[in-house]
């Protein structure tokens, strides 16, 4: 696998095989044999793809840890560019592709593809759903974990608060836009909340949390709770927890359209629940 930040790529993982001089030591016949295998895997290979990848953080873990059996399995090589689904980010899947960079296959949350799909910048029903995901809070690691658990509680906690860290995509964008208004709060929060730019170039919210620059952070709950130093409290109540899905879909500009739907079909069969459960992700039920 290989991982693209800023459009440019890293060298990546090469397997070297040793070439021996059969002849010698087989029969004619076997000799025959072996070097049709060889000619058939060698067509194999020659049909591997590089896949270029556009994914945003919150899939991510679950991406980079079956990425490599995904390559081994199927010879094709994945090229990685991370960004936001949303935001006004330079780096947001949304304007990358509008500024013409290539992708084979997108991976972020469904607000992102229905922001691709009006731009008229996928492809019809390509759309795979991969998993379920929930906004989520931290604190600090050590300091108290207040109540978010119903709608006054969350209120309380927020207005407690002397600064609130939310993040620069999907999750950050409605609670600043939609969340804080149902709680009745946005007017009283003006000055004391913090936009945090995520990857490539920026962080987790998590991470300016657990730095002390922020005494609550809120995002998707799989972009937290692996940042060192902070405490996961909780996710929001169920009032202003958006239905949120990560899916994957193909560009229009894709290139290897079928390799895309077999990369997104290997994240979302079932032996990847487990990967996808430990993610802090929800896996889909079959379909």
């Amino acid at each position: 696998m290989r991982f693209d930040t800023s459009g440019k790529t890293e060298a990546g993982w090469h397997h070297d095989t040793d070439r021996v001089s059969w002849g010698a030591i087989m029969p004619r016949h076997v000799a025959c044999l072996f070097a049709v295998l060889v000619t058939l895997v060698w067509a194999a290979g020659a049909t591997a793809a590089d896949v270029r990848v556009m994914i945003s953080a919150g899939f991510f873990g679950v991406y980079s840890e079956l990425g490599p059996a995904f390559e081994t399995s199927t010879g094709h090589k994945l090229i990685t560019t991370r960004g936001p689904s949303i935001g006004d980010s330079p780096e947001a899947i949304p304007t990358r592709l509008a500024r013409g960079e290539e992708a084979d296959v997108v991976i972020m949350d469904g607000v992102g593809v229905d922001l691709l799909d009006q731009r008229d910048l996928t492809r019809p029903n390509s759309r795979v759903p991969l998993a379920e995901s929930f906004i989520g809070m931290v604190v600090r690691a050590g300091q108290p974990k207040p109540d978010i658990s119903t709608m006054d509680a969350m209120r309380s906690t927020l207005l407690a608060a002397k600064s609130i860290a939310y993040s620069d995509s999907s999750s950050g964008t409605y609670l600043s836009t939609i969340g804080f208004k149902k709680l009745g709060v946005a007017d009283q929060l003006a000055g004391r909340t913090r936009k945090v730019r995520g990857p490539p170039s920026g962080e987790p919210v998590a991470a300016v949390v657990a730095r002390g620059e922020a005494d609550i952070g809120f995002q998707q709950v799989p972009e937290l709770i692996h940042v060192p130093g902070i405490d996961f409290v909780g996710t929001v109540p169920s009032e202003v927890q958006p239905p949120t899905l990560f899916v994957g879909a193909l560009p229009k500009n894709s290139q290897h359209p079928d390799v895309g739907i077999e990369l997104l079909k290997f994240l979302s069969a079932a032996d990847a629940a487990a990967v996808i459960t430990k993610a802090g992700l929800k896996p889909l039920s079959p379909r």
